[in-house]
């Protein structure tokens, strides 16, 4: 069968890197075009749009770069029409998404839409959109499936993805890490900051100045190669490693984290962190008129408590962030942090997410075909 797959975004391009593995396991013949990454287009098929040329954080950076995203989205309604996909996955990426969600369904396509947009936290009547436009919804929080209930629709819990990738990459001792990387043998803080553009220029920088009040640990960034190595130009002399943020987090004491999946990532490798979080005044500020939740970080909302510390746009100072990562470095506070740990990876569940994903299109498609 042909597959048409969207993800705009890093962790999209992981998700549905797995996913397509895990469909071929169950469709041999698949054939595979896609909005995505690297890692999806290491799997094989035709990587259509990159997702570095797709993301726009926050609603000034969309004003901005309105007439792109327009322009997108008439290049990907051409690109579903004339592939003529069997079905249109969806990963995350809700805000361009839904919108082709609507279109596909319309034009009599299947679609099924993997890792939920966070309707629970903002935009609830999004729901009604997903009821009229998805035909399968898989979720991958725990208290997602309980959601959709409320509103009478069937959603699908198939577990954290992220399970998957821990359980199977293969990773290198501290020793191995240092050497590859030309470090040396002080205790490593990690840094996160992100994976956008405008991310690591909000935030980096703090996490950079906060080095000098550690002259016993050595702070390594975990850069990433979907964007520009200029963008880490506030580093000046500190490391900066490529595409190795599992093996980086396994080394390090402690870890300063940019709000998203990595705080997630980061807990499942079970490194203590903080959370950092920093975006424009008008972002911000609407963000928090529109947003009902309690916390920002996946750990957090998914255990319904404070587990781990986050500083968020005001709080994001010099000060509190010291005062925070030592608590996180104390005994006490590492002990702390690695039980909670523990009871958050029984709540997601047992590995296999993709092959439950996938084993859940290919229901759907033998029972619609």
């Amino acid at each position: 069968m042909k597959y048409y797959l969207i993800a705009g975004e890093a962790s999209g391009d992981l998700h549905g890197a797995n996913l397509m593995k895990a469909i071929m396991e169950q469709d041999p013949k698949a054939e595979f075009r896609f909005w995505g990454g690297d890692k999806m287009q290491a799997i094989g098929g035709t990587l259509v749009k990159h997702y570095r040329d797709l993301a726009f954080m926050g609603i000034q950076e969309v004003v901005l770069n309105l007439r792109t995203i327009m322009k997108n989205f008439t290049f990907c309604k051409k690109e579903i029409t004339d592939y003529n996909p069997d079905v249109v996955v969806f990963i995350d990426y809700p805000g361009f998404n839904l919108r082709m969600a609507r279109f596909a369904k319309e034009k009599g396509f299947k679609t099924v839409f993997y890792v939920s947009p966070t309707v629970w936290a903002w935009k609830k009547s999004r729901v009604f959109t997903i009821k009229k436009y998805v035909d399968r919804m898989m979720v991958i929080l725990p208290f997602e499936e309980a959601f959709y209930q409320k509103y009478d629709y069937k959603a699908y819990f198939v577990g954290h993805p992220l399970l998957d990738e821990l359980k199977e990459e293969k990773h290198i001792s501290k020793e191995e890490f240092l050497t590859k990387n030309n470090l040396n043998n002080k205790p490593i803080i990690a840094l996160l900051p992100g994976s956008r553009v405008q991310e690591i220029s909000n935030i980096l920088s703090y996490m950079v100045q906060l080095s000098a009040n550690y002259p016993n640990h050595q702070f390594v960034i975990g850069g990433v190669h979907s964007v520009p190595k200029e963008t880490y130009h506030a580093a000046k002399d500190m490391p900066v490693v490529y595409g190795q943020t599992h093996d980086l987090l396994r080394s390090a004491d402690a870890a300063l984290v940019t709000s998203g999946t990595a705080t997630l990532e980061t807990a499942l490798i079970g490194t203590p962190q903080v959370v950092c979080y920093k975006t424009s005044t008008v972002t911000y500020t609407v963000a928090r008129i529109l947003v009902n939740v309690s916390y920002i970080s996946l750990v957090n909302l998914i255990m319904d408590k404070e587990v781990v510390r986050e500083l968020i746009q005001g709080d994001l100072t010099l000060y509190n962030l010291k005062t925070e990562l030592d608590k996180t470095l104390s005994d006490e506070g590492k002990a702390r942090m690695k039980a909670e740990y523990s009871t958050l990876r029984n709540l997601l569940g047992n590995s296999g997410a993709s092959d439950k994903a996938a084993q859940v299109i290919h229901d759907f498609l033998s029972k619609n075909s």
